[in-house]
């Protein structure tokens, strides 16, 4: 006899009572995700698709629903567009603004008082580059900045996965 192949597990019902609609970015021309669209629209729920390109099998799921009429969305706004005819009422987003270049610019340059708590949670054992911008009171540009600086300097050594260490 022959290995048995792995059986996967019944997929689970969706229940789309509270949803206005689903929003499926990618799907191949078989996938769970065009089973949830369907269910979807069955529910009378709106069905949203993100369009991908022609020639990625990844996207021929999307760009079929497309075809059958889901609306098609590249930015949030069109969501937005849909639904608001069906809750009647308008949708308050928060703007969101982008910090002034130069703000960017001022905040990256790493201090000296940066730069030491940078070292004094790095040691002979690599650790992630993720745990060091946690666990330093700092932004993430700052810290990835110092440990540039202590890179260049000879003082941290890089490993793979996103690890480093002291030297």
């Amino acid at each position: 006899m022959g290995a048995a192949r792995p059986r996967l597990s019944a997929p689970q019902p969706v229940d789309f009572r509270l949803s206005i609609g689903v929003i499926i970015v990618e799907a191949a021309r078989r996938s769970g995700s065009l089973i949830t669209a369907r269910l979807a629209g069955e529910q009378g729920r709106e069905v949203f698709a993100v369009p991908g390109s022609p020639l990625d099998p990844r996207c021929e799921g999307t760009n079929g629903l497309l075809k059958q009429g889901a609306i098609p969305v590249t930015e949030a706004s069109d969501v937005f567009a849909a639904i608001e005819p069906i809750l009647g009422r308008g949708i308050q987003v928060a703007e969101v603004r982008e910090p002034a270049q130069d703000v960017l610019q001022k905040n990256t340059e790493p201090r000296a008082d940066d730069r030491n708590r940078i070292v004094s949670l790095l040691g002979p054992t690599p650790v992630s580059i993720d745990d060091l911008v946690r666990l330093a009171p700092t932004t993430p540009a700052i810290a990835r900045a110092a440990l540039l600086e202590l890179e260049i300097a000879g003082r941290i050594e890089r490993h793979g996965a996103g690890l480093v260490s002291l030297l």
